[in-house]
């Protein structure tokens, strides 16, 4: 675990300044796609054009990959940068689509390292092409060991500690964590948080989070296998969504509150259907790890001095707060 947070987080505030609400079309489909930034920028730069490869774990059809993605063109259109996406939820491949980014000899590369130790050897081949490698989103424990410049995102096990807590406070006494993914160490990590912060029993689901009708299914049959579960914790919006059907399926009087937003979960806040949400701010994520590599590039700098992370969340939304966020979430940046 990393702690200089003081430090981390005075650089996010100074960062977080030159964000940019303007947001472009965005979607998840296809391997690889290009991306001019075609949104409006206040004070676009004019230094040299210059290209960035942003490759990601993203699985097709997961909204919050857009408001990454959104994030990243706005910071792009002010950079003078070439954004070059693409994504892959395999480890192998995502490997793959890094190697693509270092043969055709790329600006920077930002990557997520959801499976770290596949990342390895291609961010050593970057470094050795003189390619700046920045982390964002997953992998906050292993950056440093993998030779990134710089990371932004959630420390996820915090995250996970500060939402058990916050089950205690509302009297939950026994949750289910669903994750989508078995083996990705940010969704690992905020379980194993909320197991840790979480004063009452936890357990621990696995599901497909590329098939809805399976997790639907999945999170019904546990649910009716056992009525003492009375909390679902959910890692992403659309698994939220899925398993308010399922708490109604199952007959079940469990509450649910997730980590992770879009617009349909914050309206779900808002009814009071989802209890809460922790928001690591993905917009911001895909924004700061961009405008980090034209920094890097034009001026030499480099944030949380190599040794700490930018930290983008927890920020928990609310029944109290949704609203504020919603005419965000509405324009598809939160």
């Amino acid at each position: 675990m990393h702690r200089n947070h003081r430090a981390a987080a005075l650089t996010a505030t100074v960062l977080a300044g030159a964000l940019t609400l303007a947001a472009c079309s965005s979607s998840s489909g296809g391997k690889k796609a290009e991306d001019g930034g075609a949104a409006a920028s206040a004070g676009k730069a004019t230094t040299p054009r210059m290209t960035v490869a942003m490759v990601t774990h993203a699985s097709p059809g997961d909204t919050f990959w857009d408001l990454v993605r959104k994030g990243a063109q706005a910071a792009a259109a002010k950079d003078n940068v070439k954004l070059v996406y693409s994504s892959d939820p395999s480890a192998g491949n995502q490997a793959n689509l890094v190697q693509n980014a270092i043969d055709q000899k790329v600006d920077g590369i930002a990557l997520t390292a959801a499976k770290p130790d596949a990342m390895k050897d291609v961010v050593a081949k970057a470094k050795s092409a003189g390619i700046p490698v920045v982390g964002f989103n997953s992998g906050v424990d292993d950056w440093k060991r993998l030779g990134m410049l710089e990371y932004f995102g959630q420390d996820e096990n915090i995250a996970g500690q500060a939402f058990g807590k916050k089950l205690n406070d509302l009297g939950a006494k026994h949750a289910l964590c669903v994750i989508q993914e078995q083996g990705q160490v940010a969704l690992e990590a905020r379980c194993a948080g909320v197991k840790k912060g979480f004063s009452g029993k936890t357990d621990t689901l696995y599901v497909n989070g590329t098939d809805m009708p399976s997790v639907k299914s999945t999170i019904t049959a546990k649910l009716k296998q056992d009525s003492s579960i009375d909390q679902v914790v959910t890692l992403g919006a659309p698994i939220a969504l899925t398993a308010i059907q399922s708490v109604s399926d199952a007959g079940s009087k469990a509450k649910v509150a997730t980590f992770d937003l879009n617009k349909d979960l914050v309206k779900a806040i808002q009814s009071g259907t989802i209890e809460f949400a922790v928001d690591q701010q993905p917009y911001l994520q895909g924004y700061l790890a961009v405008d980090s590599l034209w920094l890097y590039k034009t001026n030499g700098n480099f944030s949380g001095g190599g040794t700490a992370p930018v930290l983008t969340g927890p920020a928990f939304i609310t029944k109290d707060n949704a609203d504020t966020v919603a005419k965000f979430a509405a324009k598809g940046t939160r």
